[in-house]
C-alpha cells in the first residue's frame, strides 16, 4: 500500500470515528434530554432509600415480610404528606378568597393594640401608632404600601407554590425509594460494580463512605429539620398563628442551614406576648423555646458513625441546590454536596498514603 492509499485509509477511519463519536454524543445527549426531568427525584428517591436501609431491615426482623413492610411504610409516609397537604390547601385557598374578598370590600377589622406594644424595643412607638391606624381604617393605612404588599402576595403564593411541589416530588420520591428498596440486593451490587469499574480497588470502600454520608445527613440534618419544624407546626397550631405553615417552612429551612430556629421563634412568642400574658401564653413560650433547642440534642444521637459534615459544606449545599432545583433542591444539595466532600476528602487522603509510600521506598 503506497503512501496515498494509507493516507486515503487514515481519513476514512478518521472521519467514520467521528462519525460514530457524533451519534454516541447524539445518544447521549438526547437520554440525557429525555430523563431530565425526572433525575432530582430519582436522584431524591435514591437518597431516601439509602437512608431508610437500616430501618427497614429492623422493621423487617419484627414483621418478617420485608415487601409488605416497605409497601406499609411508604402508603403511611404518603398518606401522612397528603392528607394534611389537601387539608390545609384548601383552607388556604378558601381563607385567602375569603380575605380579598373582604379586604377589598372593606370590611376588614383588626383589633387595637394593647399598651405593651410601646414597650418593645426599639420599634414599640412606631409598632404601636401604625397598629393603632390600621386597626381604624386598614385600607387607608396600607394604602402606600400597595405594591410591596402584591409583590409580598405574589411571592407568598409562589412559595405555597413551591411547597405543594415540593411535596409531590416526596411523594414520587418515595415512591421510587419504596421500588429501590424492594430490590435493594440487585441495586446495591450494581453500584458496587459500577464503582469498582470507575475507581477500581477502592470501589466498595468509596460505596460504604457514600452510604454512611448519604444516612449521616439525611438524618442528621434534614431529619432533625423535619422533626423541629414539625413540633414547632403543632405549637404554632395549637395557639392559632397565623400563616403556620409558612413560618413552619422558614424554620425548617433556617434547622437545615445550621441556623438557630429561634430568630423565627423569638418574634412569634412576642408576637403572642402582645396579645396576653396567661398561663396558655407562657407555656407556649415554653414549649417554642424547647422546640428551638432540640436540635442539640437531636443531632448528636441521629449523626452516625462519626461521619461529621462542617456547617458551611451544609449551608453551600442546601442554598445552592435551592437556587438550582427549588425548595426539593434543599434537601437534594445538602445531601449531595455533603457526600462529594467526603469523597473528595477519601481522595485526597489516599493521594497522600499513595505519595508518602513512593517517599518511603525511595
Amino acid at each position: 500500500m503506497n503512501e496515498i492509499e494509507q493516507r486515503d485509509a487514515t481519513v476514512r477511519l478518521a472521519i467514520e470515528i467521528a462519525i460514530r463519536i457524533a451519534l454516541l454524543a447524539l445518544v447521549i445527549y438526547l437520554t440525557y434530554m429525555i430523563a431530565k426531568p425526572f433525575i432530582w427525584i430519582v436522584v431524591w428517591g435514591i437518597i431516601i432509600a439509602v437512608a431508610l436501609a437500616p430501618l427497614v431491615s429492623i422493621l423487617e426482623k419484627y414483621f418478617g415480610s420485608r415487601k409488605k413492610v416497605i409497601i406499609g411504610f411508604t402508603v403511611t409516609v404518603i398518606a401522612a404528606l397528603l392528607i394534611p397537604t389537601y387539608m390545609l390547601s384548601g383552607s388556604m385557598i378558601e381563607a385567602s378568597t375569603s380575605f380579598a374578598h373582604t379586604f377589598k370590600e372593606g370590611n376588614i377589622t383588626i383589633p387595637p393594640p394593647t399598651q405593651k406594644v410601646k414597650e418593645w424595643p426599639v420599634i414599640g412607638e412606631q409598632a404601636y401608632t401604625f397598629w393603632d391606624n390600621a386597626s381604624h381604617n386598614l385600607k387607608t393605612t396600607l394604602e402606600p404600601f400597595k405594591d410591596e404588599i402584591k409583590k409580598m402576595a405574589g411571592k407568598f403564593f409562589s412559595l405555597l407554590g413551591s411547597g405543594l411541589s415540593t411535596i409531590l416530588m416526596f411523594v414520587g420520591s418515595f415512591v421510587i425509594a419504596a421500588i429501590f428498596l424492594i430490590k435493594s440486593e440487585g441495586a446495591v451490587t450494581f453500584y458496587h460494580t459500577l464503582l469498582r469499574r470507575i475507581i477500581g480497588d477502592k470501589g466498595d470502600e468509596w460505596a460504604e463512605l457514600s452510604a454512611l454520608t448519604v444516612r449521616s445527613v439525611v438524618t442528621g440534618v434534614i431529619g432533625v429539620a423535619v422533626i423541629q419544624a414539625l413540633l414547632a407546626f403543632i405549637g404554632l397550631i395549637a395557639m392559632d398563628i397565623p400563616f403556620a405553615v409558612v413560618w413552619t417552612l422558614i424554620i425548617m429551612f433556617l434547622t437545615i442551614i445550621q441556623m438557630p430556629a429561634l430568630l423565627v421563634i423569638g418574634p412569634i412568642i412576642a408576637y403572642v406576648f402582645a396579645h396576653g400574658s396567661g398561663t396558655a401564653e407562657i407555656v407556649f413560650a415554653i414549649y417554642m423555646l424547647i422546640v428551638g433547642a432540640v436540635d442539640g440534642v437531636l443531632k448528636p444521637l441521629l449523626m452516625g458513625r462519626g461521619v461529621d459534615i462542617p456547617m458551611l459544606i451544609i449551608l453551600i449545599g442546601a442554598i445552592g441546590g435551592m437556587i438550582l432545583m427549588g425548595m426539593i433542591g434543599l434537601f437534594i444539595g445538602a445531601v449531595i454536596f455533603a457526600l462529594a466532600y467526603k469523597l473528595f476528602g477519601l481522595w485526597i487522603a489516599q493521594t497522600h498514603i499513595h505519595n508518602t509510600k513512593n517517599t518511603l521506598n525511595h
